[in-house]
């Protein structure tokens, strides 16, 4: 932080004195001796100058992540979006830290560099929500040259064929939280399309008019290398990624711990929909209507744009999410024990899904 703030000093006092003495006047000739030398230095004062003062920026905070990283193949990317599935990453023992870069920290994000079952991975905590997810696989991807993604966490189910503990490894994704509200009278009621929410609907005891109307599913503005923009509903997840995940032999857990047991063992269903929105879904109404009109099996805040991310350069990505909830189709709110049941059960087929894929001879989507 000194040197930080040194050079910094440094190239101010230089700007601002617009390198003055080497213009100075020589109005004493027992000095042509100094100002030889002076301007004999000129090229190496020049040279300190432009490495100090152009490449050196104390806000930006970027730092180079080192070749050998990238080097290494496969490199696949491990990504979560709660700080619990982070540390669930590190505490797992699977886990192990590369002894001479551990992490790279890039524009306030921890990249953790190591290995999982043999296979190069650098794994990150993306944060809550569409936007922070986004973000940082888009930094990931400006500085690690990754074969794929694989992101893990938790969901509420909207499905009652899966329920606690279960993983979903969806084959198609959608972001369902952009809409055109409606206003009164708009003639909802003859819009057979089904991406139309009805508010009316919902009214205790009958159906009928409702002042907040209704609202239209939008489509996203989806932009790839090589492709002109398309207009998109559902993102679908690599298919040749979805067939190795659909061969996964992985024991799913039962207890989350000494007290805390499921009656049946969990399962892991590969080829459902996905609903990622910057809503958490605590709603048995809604909850029956995505599943009812858009056939959603689990709803998130951060899988869409994670795909949408990885798919725009085309790099593989997957989706492995944990039920933890059902999303307001049960009787009182889960439980953390159940919360983390669900992380440990799609950390555990996220990691044997690394390892199956780091076998394969090409990882070509």
């Amino acid at each position: 932080m000194v040197f930080q703030y040194t050079v910094h000093s440094v190239c101010i006092y230089f700007s601002s004195n617009n390198l003055s003495f080497l213009h100075q006047s020589n109005t004493n000739t027992n000095t042509t001796e100094t100002m030889d030398l002076k301007i004999q230095r000129l090229p190496l004062v020049l040279l300190l100058i432009t490495v100090l003062c152009f490449n050196f920026n104390p806000t930006s905070g970027r730092v180079r992540v080192p070749s050998v990283v990238n080097a290494r193949r496969p490199l696949i990317a491990l990504v979560m979006s709660y700080i619990t599935e982070a540390e669930a990453v590190g505490s797992s023992g699977e886990f192990v830290p590369s002894s001479k870069t551990p992490f790279v920290d890039l524009y306030g994000r921890r990249f953790h560099l190591g290995s999982i079952r043999n296979v190069s991975v650098v794994y990150v905590l993306t944060g809550q929500r569409r936007l922070n997810a986004g973000i940082t696989v888009q930094i990931l991807l400006d500085h690690f040259k990754v074969d794929g993604i694989v992101h893990y966490g938790t969901a509420g189910s909207a499905n009652n064929s899966m329920s606690f503990g279960d993983v979903s490894v969806p084959r198609y994704v959608a972001f369902t939280g952009s809409w055109t509200w409606t206003k009164f009278n708009s003639d909802l009621k003859n819009d057979d399309s089904s991406n139309v929410l009805r508010f009316g609907e919902y009214n205790i005891p009958n159906g009928g008019e409702n002042l907040l109307s209704g609202v239209k599913f939008k489509t996203e503005e989806f932009y790839a290398v090589g492709k002109s923009m398309e207009e998109v509903f559902w993102l679908e997840i690599n298919s040749k990624w979805l067939h190795i995940a659909q061969n996964l032999k992985v024991k799913l857990e039962r207890c989350s711990n000494e007290t805390f047991c499921l009656p049946t063992t969990p399962k892991v269903v590969t080829g459902l929909k996905a609903s990622t929105a910057d809503i958490f879904c605590d709603n048995a109404a809604y909850r029956k209507f995505l599943f009812e009109k858009f056939g959603v099996s689990t709803v998130d805040e951060e899988s869409s744009a994670i795909v949408m991310t990885a798919m725009s350069p085309g790099v593989p990505v997957i989706v492995f999410r944990g039920v933890s909830d059902l999303a307001g189709g049960e009787a009182t709110w889960s439980s953390t024990s159940l919360m983390d049941l669900a992380s440990i059960n799609a950390l555990k087929a996220a990691i044997e899904f690394i390892s199956v894929l780091g076998k394969q001879k090409s990882l070509a989507s």
